[in-house]
């Protein structure tokens, strides 16, 4: 384990991290907030302590860096991250607990969108935008950012931390150069989070809350600015992010291959076409099932779209309370979060890539079974994909199964409802945001205790970084230094 890379790299994320409060910073200085301005000045000052101490002793670290050093450095920088991310929030009391602001900014960093709070609008506005900030910066991932704007000390230093924290069954890169293909990643990003913005403003949404609401879709996020998240909004503003939820949720290099003219390759790709199929599918079964739940056809319409973009993606925004609507759609929403967005997006969940995979396996093992001297493989995009992908697959399946049955049995110690365990681990793990019951898109988690509150964050970040970067944090033959 190369410990002083670990550590230049910490230092550099953790610099970044503060540079990345100032304008919450600044937010709070024109409105006045005292108690934010001194959670800021304070955890800003932290950082340049730790950082500066850290960059001292490890600047000048080893250049080897392997596959195992990329994912215990991913690990490590986001529970960093989080550990301190959530200082603005404790300092400034705005949530009073520790444990309470931990679990607030990993449900922002990981773009979950679960909250304790129970009354979002009592908070300032510079810690109501790093709350939302939190998710465009977890969204794309703060060490993509890192690689795109400051680079990186070798190709295998980008590659592995690339690989390392970026979502999907399968990272590949756009262009030749790994540095190339994050800033290719962050300019698409970046330009789709201002279009966004400038959709929401024509529809008179007040300039802070576009920019929040923008954040929080770009990073499929879902954090809210009100306690009712998005349902006091106007019909215009709700089918707005309707749509920009479903377009985040959506791999990136189809909109580089779009830039590159080459419009019949992304309509060809196949987890794209999956995509879509479950995003349209679930929208005319929920419209079907709820009948004359809503006054109007339009209405209902516009509440399943809404909710099923939402789910899909992993955002977490609500235009009603869909706990309300019959067994059948709730039961639709349960799986699409099971599902989540497509392999690199900034949506959480199993992945439509990865799904597609199982599934194409699991023919391919029938008919195996049915010709067991015939050889077969698994094609995806008219693409023989290699075994070690294939495998890859079942093994985090199987990683992703054992994580949501033990967490679920050690919430299930807090003694809610099944509905209500179940659906906690299943919106923490996939990211979502909120689930049934007890944590409804109208409730939250501030009842569960310190130890639900801890595995749901582990959930969290282990379903945000595919789980096994956090994983690799809890072996111990990793951390040897050799």
């Amino acid at each position: 384990m190369n410990y002083k890379m670990m550590g230049r790299f910490l230092a550099q994320i953790l610099a970044i991290e503060g540079i990345l409060m100032i304008p919450a910073l600044l937010i709070s200085v024109f409105s006045g907030e005292s108690p934010a301005i001194r959670g800021f000045l304070c955890t800003i000052a932290l950082i340049a302590v730790i950082a500066g101490g850290l960059w001292a002793v490890c600047r000048k670290a080893p250049s080897a860096f392997y596959a195992k050093d990329g994912l215990v450095c991913v690990g490590v920088s986001w529970v960093v991250l989080s550990l301190i991310g959530c200082l603005p929030f404790w300092i400034s009391r705005e949530i009073p607990r520790y444990i309470d602001a931990f679990f607030e900014i990993v449900s922002g960093f990981t773009t979950t969108g679960s909250s304790i709070l129970t009354d979002v609008e009592a908070l300032s506005s510079g810690i109501l935008f790093w709350r939302s900030f939190s998710h465009w910066i977890g969204g794309m991932g703060v060490l993509v950012f890192l690689l795109a704007f400051t680079g990186g000390k070798g190709q295998g230093f980008t590659m592995h931390l690339l690989r390392a924290e970026s979502p999907g069954p399968n990272v590949g890169k756009l262009v030749p150069k790994m540095r190339t293909t994050a800033t290719i990643l962050y300019v698409i990003y970046i330009v789709m989070t201002i279009i966004n913005i400038i959709f929401l403003l024509l529809g008179d949404m007040p300039l802070f809350d576009a920019v929040c609401t923008a954040l929080g879709t770009a990073g499929t996020g879902g954090f809210g600015i009100k306690n009712d998240s998005m349902a006091s909004y106007s019909p215009y503003i709700q089918n707005v992010t309707t749509v920009f939820m479903a377009l985040f949720g959506i791999n990136f290099s189809c909109y580089h291959l779009l830039l590159l003219r080459q419009v019949k390759s992304v309509f060809k790709d196949e987890e794209l076409r999956l995509y879509l199929g479950l995003i349209f599918g679930a929208i005319v079964l929920i419209t079907i099932n709820l009948g004359d739940f809503y006054p109007t056809l339009g209405e209902t319409i516009r509440h399943a779209a809404f909710q099923v973009s939402t789910i899909i993606t992993t955002t977490g925004f609500a235009t009603t309370d869909f706990d309300l609507w019959p067994a059948f759609s709730k039961s639709i929403l349960v799986c699409l979060m099971l599902v989540g967005a497509s392999a690199g997006s900034t949506g959480g969940g199993l992945k439509c890539a990865r799904l597609l995979l199982l599934m194409k396996s699991l023919a391919r093992n029938i008919r195996q079974t049915i010709n067991p001297k015939k050889v077969l493989v698994v094609r995806n995009n008219g693409q023989v994909v290699d075994e070690k992908i294939l495998s890859n697959c079942s093994a985090y399946f199987a990683a992703y199964m054992i994580i949501m049955f033990v967490s679920f049995m050690v919430v299930s110690l807090d003694d809610f409802t099944i509905g209500t365990n179940f659906t906690a681990v299943v919106a923490c793990f996939n990211n979502i945001g909120p689930g049934l019951e007890a944590v409804g898109p109208t409730c939250n988690f501030s009842a569960y205790s310190d130890l639900s509150k801890l595995v749901l964050s582990f959930d969290m970040l282990a379903g945000r970084l595919e789980i096994f970067p956090i994983l690799a944090l809890l072996s111990p033959k990793i951390w040897k230094n050799k």
